[in-house]
């Protein structure tokens, strides 16, 4: 049994009864059962995916996966290629939106080369899983072979593994790769059954001389390569990111460890929909954070059957959203766990 097999032959359904009980701890917790909103419903959720209603804070990480993509030679995006290695050194440095959103939800910021196509500085720091320097530019044809989509997806199982074996109870999916939005809204083209208009946004904020040519991009992929929704791994390979492989790899690897994963943006949606699409229960491992700017996203998390609880207008990408969903699910835990109801506070007439 390979790797993919093994994840995905270990994942089992969530527990309902650890939900059920989180869920009516809230009940009884400042008011009646809904008071507390969507808050509720993500610290539920947790309950489930971990399989316990007692819960403390988790230790955290946020799985940063970096790879470049062949299309983004067509000017798709407002950065070129390099930009891609310069953010890495700035994560390793410490100084990006990354490092501080990660620090503030308390998580350890974990950089995978998935399919960088430059040189990065070697830094331990730096886990090596490439698996090639960047796609091919998928408006030509595919964007990688079907083995290389598997290899890329193994990478992120292992990580997953590799962090719940050191105690990892909660990861974020972060990702770093200029062209990642182009091949997002083809993911979301064909998964979600959206025209192209409706799933190319502005990403890094190109303008509209721009929009018009990642937009054509994706028609062009769309029709030369004519993606299987009914086979995934066809849709990745085809139109997909080695980041957007590793993502869906870290979904499926800490799903069969009961590792909930807070989704980010519209590219590491794209992950969940490949995740979702090889085994259905992946998607009761994953929390929503925020629904980003970009236009396809919403859909997305529709299809996924995923909330969330976010609506800040971001577009960064680069697991920030994840991040502060991680900060919520803090407070939730903090609430089902710590907080008295009235009656318990000695709150007289007020009626839960």
């Amino acid at each position: 049994m390979n790797l993919l097999q093994d994840a995905i032959h270990k994942i089992q359904c969530p527990d309902r009864q650890a939900e059920q009980r989180v869920k009516e701890a809230f009940a009884q917790r400042g008011g009646k059962a809904d008071d507390w909103g969507e808050i509720a419903d993500l610290t539920a959720r947790y309950a489930a995916a971990r399989g316990c209603s007692r819960l403390a804070i988790p230790r955290k990480a946020v799985v940063l996966m970096a790879a470049d993509h062949g299309v983004a030679a067509r000017g798709v995006s407002a950065f070129s290629q390099e930009v891609t290695v310069q953010m890495i050194c700035g994560y390793l440095a410490g100084c990006t939106g990354a490092n501080v959103m990660a620090r503030h939800a308390g998580a350890e910021l974990i950089i995978v080369d998935v399919g960088v196509k430059g040189d990065l500085p070697p830094d331990p720091r730096i886990i090596n899983r490439k698996v090639a320097r960047g796609t091919a530019d998928f408006a030509y044809g595919p964007a990688m072979s079907r083995a290389d989509a598997v290899k890329a997806l193994e990478a992120g199982i292992e990580v997953a593994y590799e962090c719940a074996a050191n105690g990892v109870q909660l990861l974020g999916l972060a990702e770093m790769g200029i062209g990642n939005t182009t091949s997002s809204a083809a993911i979301a083209s064909v998964m979600c059954n959206l025209p192209v208009d409706q799933s190319v946004g502005r990403g890094s904020g190109i303008g509209d001389q721009r929009l018009q040519i990642k937009k054509q991009a994706v028609l062009s992929a769309l029709a030369v390569n004519n993606p299987n929704r009914s086979d995934v791994l066809d849709v990745l390979s085809k139109v997909g990111g080695f980041e957007i492989a590793g993502l869906a790899g870290v979904i499926l690897g800490g799903a069969a460890c009961r590792v909930p994963v807070f989704v980010d943006g519209i590219i590491t949606t794209a992950a969940a929909l490949i995740a979702q699409g090889l085994h259905p229960l992946a998607c009761e491992y994953m929390l929503g954070s925020h629904i980003s700017a970009e236009p396809a996203h919403r859909e997305m998390l529709e299809t996924l059957g995923v909330s969330a609880p976010l609506n800040l207008g971001m577009r960064l990408g680069e697991g920030t959203g994840a991040s502060l969903g991680m900060t919520l699910l803090d407070a939730g835990i903090g609430i089902a766990e710590n907080l008295f109801g009235n009656g318990e506070a000695g709150v007289v007439g007020y009626e839960e």
